[in-house]
Order: structure tokens, then sequence, then C-alpha cells
């Protein structure tokens, strides 16, 4: 996968991204008071190889540096569904667009892959990704699993039959 967005640079993920992609996600965590749990809920991250088998992980590069991630993969609630995760973007990127344009793209390779349903756990912290989901289309659900996360989101994708 590559796709650009203004002058980024969407791209699947390589070995070479593990710290930098990880450096993104621990400081935009910290920013808003949130915990990295690199034994825990960001153990993804850390063995994206792994986890990511059956979904993709993708980095955000701005002038050769990575500023932003996005990824999915199946998950076992809901009908076909899969997880967005790890949607990060540094502070400096933000505000322009790139968040809806990340989600956007995210949702049309999860439909093409022929998945029915997206989860999306979240916390209130996150203002902007709050406010990105409620204007998407994604409906308030129960059952968050993370215990950083308090809310959590769904959308159903167009059947494409």
């Amino acid at each position: 996968m590559l796709q650009t967005f203004k002058d980024f640079v969407i791209r699947d993920w390589q070995t070479t991204d593990r710290i930098p992609a990880s450096e993104v996600i621990r400081t935009v965590l910290t920013e808003y008071g949130l915990g990295w749990e690199p034994d825990g809920a960001d153990i993804d991250v850390v063995e994206v190889e792994k986890h990511y088998r059956l979904g993709e992980f993708w980095v955000v590069e701005h002038q050769g540096a990575v500023v932003g991630t996005a990824a999915y993969y199946p998950v076992p609630r809901g009908e076909q569904a899969v997880e967005i995760r790890k949607m990060y973007l540094q502070p400096q990127v933000r505000g322009g667009g790139l968040g809806r344009f990340l989600l956007r793209s995210l949702e049309s390779r999860i439909s093409e892959q022929g998945f029915r349903q997206i989860w999306v756990e979240t916390a209130s912290v996150l203002v902007e990704a709050v406010q990105l989901y409620e204007t998407s289309g994604y409906k308030a659900e129960t059952g968050v699993e993370t215990v950083r996360c308090d809310r959590i989101y769904t959308k159903r994708l167009p059947s494409s039959s």
C-alpha cells in the first residue's frame, strides 16, 4: 500500500519503522496523559509482524520522518469485523485533514478486504479522535476491553453485493 495526501506518504510498515512508530505512539499517549504499555495494550506495535498478519499497519511519513500510524486487524466480535488500532498523529501534522483521510483510507481498504464492521476503542481525553469518529458515522457501543480506553465505537460498512 502506498498513498499520498498533500506532502505526506502513507505506506506499509517495515521493520525499520519499529522504533519510530513506537516513538510516535508513546509521545502522543504521553501528551494526553495516557501510559505507553509495550508489554500490554501496545504490544502490537512492538510485535507488528505477529499481530498484523491478517491486517495492516501503516506509517505516515513527512519529509522522511515517521509522524503517524494507522492499523487494523480482524477481531472475534461483531460480524466480519476488524478493529482500527494505533491511529496516532504527531501534533505538528494535525488539523489539516490527514486524520480524516487516514480513516477513510482504512475504511476503504477494510471494505475491499470483505469486512463488514469496524470497531474502535479510544479515550475521552483524545478529543480530536472522539470528534473524528462521531462525525464519520461511528456509533457509541459498550464493551471496552482496553484499560486506558473508556469509549468504543462501531461502524457498519455497506455491503459490496
